[in-house]
């Protein structure tokens, strides 16, 4: 089909008045982030400044649980890690993770049928030093209706498991901010409960948006860290206020209008005629479908990217053109590099990068933790391990 550009513009010399165009919502969780801030009386829990990052004194191992299409290992990787085993059930994003790590052992199933120590001692993998992974931990409850059988709960149980086997020197857990209030902050305490029990005390989480790290998009995320040693819990220090954050344009401005490029993933949706005329009426901030309301929405130019994230076939509307953005350019506002190719359908493509932490938050994630990991690294001889128990039985029901 021919490119067709509609304006954004009635040309009636008497336009209807349009809808106030609504404000871009910079910090969705900034009171949450506050209540940390101000409540959260943890000694555990410090900031880094990343800007000029320390190189790994040694190769730093790491695993990467409900890994996905690879954001997480993407960002380690990027911050000198080495990945030696990751685990993700879905055949299509872990075919993308094999593909763009070709040399990290991957494991494609349940993870319940995953067993570290054995898989570990069968690729001749050195100790690890970190674990990380974003299982879902909306499904366990622990007041009022109690459902032990939901599936998000055995898979965050399973996480616990991997991460008690695998003994790892330090734990990064990565959710929506939203799973902090949950219950009026139960679910929060049970997390960090079950760590505790595996010998992981001392719980550590801040919420981290990605835009004031350089990701072009706001995307706030709670992370969990916690280790082994007693030591402190680092995060990296935010390196942009608000008015500094990175517009859509930064990231997406290069990439053809109209014309696709597959090789890269450089695919959206097709549109009829009639189709763009409706697009071509969405303001920015605007959604193309009232019962829809968070999809298909125009991005708000010269601002960052709303969450990207794949709904019905469709993304967020470009915020010039009459058109959804394309898988690409929702794996550069996620900060992935062209190089990585996503396997896969266009919808799936743009699933697994809907659904990735930002590469360059999880680069920063790794940067905060390399002094510490060099210091176990230097005086672990020294350091005081907490010990773990021998048998652990997880119960959230």
């Amino acid at each position: 089909m021919e490119a067709i550009q509609l304006s954004l513009f009635s040309s009636d010399k008497n336009p209807i008045s349009a809808p106030r165009q609504k404000q871009v919502k910079l910090g969705r969780y900034e009171r949450i982030q506050r209540q940390l801030e101000t409540d959260d009386s943890d000694p555990y829990k410090i900031f880094i400044d990343v800007k000029s990052p320390l190189l790994p004194a040694s190769s730093y191992t790491f695993v990467d649980l409900f890994c996905g299409a690879g954001g997480m290992t993407q960002g380690l990787v990027q911050a000198g890690f080495q990945p030696v085993a990751s685990v993700e059930a879905n055949p299509i994003a872990s075919a993308t993770h094999q593909k763009n790590f070709p040399k990290c052992h991957h494991f494609c199933g349940d993870i319940k049928s995953f067993s570290p120590q054995q898989w570990l001692t069968q690729i001749n993998s050195p100790e690890v030093h970190l674990v990380v992974g974003g299982p879902p931990c909306q499904g366990f409850s622990v007041a009022g209706k109690r459902d032990p059988n939901d599936p998000r709960n055995r898979l965050f149980r399973e996480f616990v498991r991997a991460v008690s086997e695998i003994h790892p020197w330090y734990v990064v857990m990565e959710n929506v901010p939203g799973i902090l209030t949950i219950q009026k902050g139960a679910v929060k305490k049970a997390i960090c409960e079950a760590f505790d029990e595996i010998g992981y005390p001392h719980v550590s989480v801040a919420i981290l948006e990605s835009a004031a790290y350089g990701v072009p998009q706001i995307r706030p995320r709670a992370i969990f860290i916690a280790n082994r040693f007693g030591m402190h819990n680092p995060y990296p220090k935010p390196q942009l206020l608000p008015d500094q954050y990175q517009a859509i344009e930064s990231a997406i401005s290069d990439l053809p209008e109209y014309t696709s490029i597959p090789e890269i993933n450089h695919e959206w949706t097709r549109h009829s005629v009639k189709y763009m005329e409706r697009l071509a009426k969405v303001p920015p901030g605007g959604s193309l479908y009232e019962t829809y309301a968070d999809a298909f929405k125009r991005q708000y130019p010269g601002k960052p990217s709303m969450t990207v994230k794949e709904n019905h076939g469709g993304t967020h509307i470009h915020p010039y053109l009459n058109r959804v953005i394309s898988a690409r350019e929702m794996a550069r506002l996620q900060t992935f590099p062209d190089s990585f190719i996503f396997e896969g359908s266009m919808k799936k493509a743009m699933w697994q990068i809907g659904n990735a932490v930002p590469p360059r938050l999880a680069e920063c994630i790794g940067y905060a933790l390399i002094p510490y990991l060099t210091d176990i690294a230097l005086n672990k001889p020294s350091l005081v391990t907490i010990k773990r128990p021998e048998q652990t039985q997880l119960v959230f029901d």
